[in-house]
């Protein structure tokens, strides 16, 4: 068997937290030795209203399993609130040594029907909120010379999904996210990576069949975060899929390139080449945009 992973002395911030999978996260969390600061607006499944209760009765529940919590109500999607938090993590605790950024909310529509409001409100708490939390806590990760963040992205915004333009956006905005702090972060001993869960939560209620619903607990996704924010954390800047007992890393990767002679480039040309350039099967990822731009260089340089 392998040491168990443990969290004494370590302080976690969970976004999102009055419940569904920041809930789970956080008792999680304080059940492995945690301290957690437990955030959440208490607003509804489309971001309306706000209540300190959820973030309250998550406290109540770590304390009297014997762990340590504090509740925090912030607005995580205002430079302000993330401030906040951050600040009440270090009254509180003297440290931050992991942020979650898991809260979000859900407006659906197809984009023609879709407010521009309701657009720029969701990539406001998922995307912004995830930069300004992550921003607000790198001072003291920095200073200590060690970190964990865990963004929190979606298959919406993977791959996409009916509905959801704004979600979507905001989900693969978090990976484009995670990619530039992981390399921001690692001199410094901060370590970044994203979540992708599969689970049954309020904001899941109604599109996913019956049998999902019983197979995903939200509790399943934790173990993976928990790992995600521990010191032994073996990766940075992955994307994890986890739910139900499942386990996969998803990346973003690029075919085969052909680089054409200047004078044959054409739009005609291009869509002779779209066959041949859709093959898969030596498709590689990239650690960072300049090895991207490398293997890009290297075709072109050496055509024939």
């Amino acid at each position: 068997m392998s040491e168990e992973i443990r969290l004494d002395g370590r302080v976690a911030i969970v976004t999102g937290a009055g419940g569904g999978l920041g809930r789970a996260h956080a008792l999680a969390l304080a059940a492995r030795g945690a301290a957690v600061v437990v955030n959440d607006l208490g607003a509804a499944r489309d971001g309306a209203g706000s209540s300190d209760s959820p973030a309250r009765l998550v406290v109540a529940e770590i304390e009297s399993a014997g762990g340590r919590a504090v509740a925090d109500a912030s607005d995580i999607a205002t430079p302000e609130g993330a401030q906040a938090l951050a600040g009440a993590a270090l009254s509180a605790f003297g440290r931050i040594d992991a942020l979650v950024n898991n809260a979000g909310f859900l407006r659906d529509k197809s984009l023609a029907k879709m407010e521009p409001l309701d657009f720029e409100a969701v990539l406001r708490v998922h995307l912004t909120g995830s930069a300004l939390m992550s921003r607000a806590v790198w001072p003291a990760m920095q200073e200590q010379g060690d970190g964990r963040i865990v963004m929190t992205t979606s298959a919406a915004g993977l791959y996409g999904n009916f509905g959801q333009s704004n979600y979507g956006a905001a989900k693969l905005g978090v990976i484009g996210l995670m990619n530039t702090l992981k390399l921001e972060g690692a001199r410094h001993g901060i370590r970044v990576n994203a979540i992708a869960p599969v689970a049954a939560t309020r904001m899941t209620e109604g599109t996913v069949p019956p049998e999902i619903v019983a197979s995903t607990p939200p509790g399943l996704v934790s173990p993976a975060v928990i790992l995600l924010c521990a010191q032994q954390c073996p990766v940075n800047g992955a994307i994890v899929v986890a739910g139900g007992g499942y386990f996969a890393l998803a990346r973003m990767v690029e075919t085969e390139g052909i680089a054409l002679a200047p004078a044959d480039v054409t739009p005609e040309a291009v869509a002779q080449l779209i066959p041949r350039i859709s093959d898969f099967t030596r498709a590689q990822g990239h650690d960072d945009a300049l090895s991207a731009l490398r293997v890009a260089v290297d075709a072109i340089t050496s055509r024939e």
